[in-house]
């Protein structure tokens, strides 16, 4: 299992709708608006690395309304 989170950046306004929008990704296990340097931060679950860097890149990276994101693998995981 690799598991890792996402820290990402949105348009002005646009927080809740790419919450909702990461919410929708099968991979994505919890979402949520955050205060501070990034405006959401997303949980990723995935089997492979291979799957967790599609998910990322592909899916997560490409949203409408992203403006940068960050991304934390975890080590280790349990």
């Amino acid at each position: 299992m690799h598991v890792g989170y996402v820290l990402l950046n949105c348009d002005l306004g646009a927080e809740e709708y790419v919450v909702d929008e990461l919410r929708q990704i099968p991979q994505v296990k919890k979402a949520y608006l955050t205060f501070g340097a990034y405006d959401a931060i997303a949980e990723i679950h995935a089997t492979t690395q291979e799957e967790f860097d599609k998910t990322v890149s592909s899916k997560i990276r490409r949203l409408a309304r992203v403006v940068s994101t960050m991304t934390l693998n975890v080590v280790n995981p349990e």
